[in-house]
């Protein structure tokens, strides 16, 4: 072979390894932007805005890159999904698959499999031993320390117990007659903040009626006494309008601030068209009351009776967290999005969450509900999960006993069964953190007014204090 001819076939091998470079370069330097936009433009119509959110589903074909790459490239014409390999780079088929895999690593985080080894409980900055102050409940939801120390303890199946320092459970009769269906039952409870003069206690739960033949229900609340152990002064003060034949989003959390003021949560009762953008119903609401049930004068529809007066913010989904922080008067609130986008939201005066106009989850068929995730005039999350960890009960660590944590948001998983910590500063969440994992489902965290934390879990329904080592 002549020097000629080897110094041709030099530089063509040359030039063939530069393209492979540079072909392979080109593919691994795909930006991310690039590629969400690109899924923007061919995929979001059919699986939702959010790339993040679409993985929080089942998948037929697997869910490893070579299978999202063979799904998007050769598509599922029974399913409706069009074959892409003739539109969409495969550089690109690749990087979006890439981010895929990263997003479903992110849902795998929350799958917790190992069992707790004992009662004692590590964080980054603190250690906790479990104290159990009640067991044998079915599904303890609402909670509040009593100011001797005694416990007063719903549980969704409709009793009421009193449980002393010693640990023994009381019912305490003549409650509301409830609706423990789906989500249904007895619910929140909350104590006047001058409990101690006036003894006034505040309950919510799911009242029903008959209507042609029809079981309806809806959300209510009544304030009471307690006295031989039994409820004494029964006012209802709140009803919210109209019933439904659902047995789910009731919401029901309670909450005063430092004002004096209730506030109440009312999920949209699963009718997301019909109840959270229309202030003439009370359903898919944050609410705001006297004590006594009157409506405060400078609500901000209270002048409009085309509106409900009682209405403090709307769009809002099923609020399962509500509480209010005394030392900065911010009232935080967290609600189950649907598969995607659990909220946690500020919430402010007359303002509008967006529910179900935005949102940063699909539906449960893995469909989009929204296209959008934000627009003018309506709140965003100030962080949101996704995958949805099925958030219910809130608590803003406060006092002396957990040093490490104070300041920051206590939440319960229902889905994945762990205490979540939202860690805040200056009222933006910077990080978050997974304590208690696979405690149970979490129902309720609460503070005490002894400065502990409690939790409660179902299934079996218990109640724990969380004590510092």
């Amino acid at each position: 072979m002549s020097n000629k001819l080897l110094l041709i076939l030099s530089i063509l091998s040359l030039f063939f390894l530069s393209f492979i470079i540079k072909e392979n370069t080109q593919s691994s330097s795909v930006s991310t932007t690039k590629a969400k936009k690109i899924y923007a433009e061919y995929c979001a119509s059919c699986h939702g805005e959010k790339m993040e959110a679409f993985v929080d589903r089942g998948w037929k074909y697997g869910k490893t890159k070579e299978a999202i790459i063979a799904s998007i490239t050769k598509g599922s014409a029974d399913f409706g999904m069009p074959a892409y390999k003739d539109i969409i780079k495969p550089k690109h088929i690749d990087k979006i698959a890439e981010l895929m895999v990263d997003y479903i690593k992110n849902v795998d985080q929350y799958k917790l499999t190992e069992k707790p080894a004992s009662n004692i409980f590590k964080s980054e900055g603190m250690v906790v031993s479990l104290d159990t102050i009640a067991t044998e409940l079915s599904s303890p939801w609402g909670f509040v320390q009593l100011p001797g120390g005694n416990y007063l303890i719903t549980d969704k199946t409709g009793f009421l117990y009193l449980v002393d320092q010693n640990r023994n459970k009381t019912v305490i009769k003549n409650t509301p007659n409830v609706l423990a269906e789906g989500q249904g039952g007895l619910l929140d409870i909350e104590l006047h903040p001058d409990y101690a003069k006036n003894g006034w206690l505040y309950i919510s739960y799911s009242k029903f009626k008959m209507e042609e033949k029809v079981k309806l229900s809806t959300t209510a609340i009544i304030r009471a006494k307690i006295k031989d152990n039994a409820l004494t002064e029964i006012q209802e003060i709140f009803e919210a309008l109209p019933y439904t034949r659902t047995r789910h989003h009731y919401g029901s959390k309670l909450m005063f601030d430092d004002k004096g003021y209730l506030f109440f949560s009312v999920g949209e009762r699963g009718k997301e068209n019909e109840f959270p953008q229309n202030t003439i119903t009370d359903n898919g609401k944050i609410h705001r009351l006297l004590d006594d049930g009157a409506i405060p004068k400078d609500n901000p529809f209270v002048n409009d009776v085309n509106n409900k007066g009682s209405i403090y913010s709307y769009g809002h989904r099923n609020p399962q967290g509500l509480v209010f922080d005394k030392k900065t008067g911010t009232i935080w609130e967290h609600e189950h999005g649907p598969r995607g986008g659990d909220e946690l939201n500020i919430i402010r005066k007359g303002a509008n969450y967006g529910w179900p106009v935005i949102t940063y989850g699909i539906n449960y068929n893995g469909k989009p509900i929204s296209d959008i995730s934000k627009k003018e005039g309506m709140e965003q999350p100030e962080f949101y999960w996704t995958p949805s960890i099925a958030p219910c009960g809130m608590a803003i660590v406060s006092g002396d006993k957990y040093p490490a944590w104070k300041g920051n948001i206590m939440t319960g998983s229902l889905r994945f069964r762990f205490l979540n910590m939202t860690v805040l500063k200056d009222n933006k969440v910077i990080k978050q953190e997974i304590l208690l994992p696979n405690i149970g489902r979490v129902r309720n965290v609460k503070m005490g007014n002894d400065g502990f934390l409690y939790v409660s879990v179902e299934s079996p329904g218990m109640i724990f204090r969380l004590i510092p080592q």
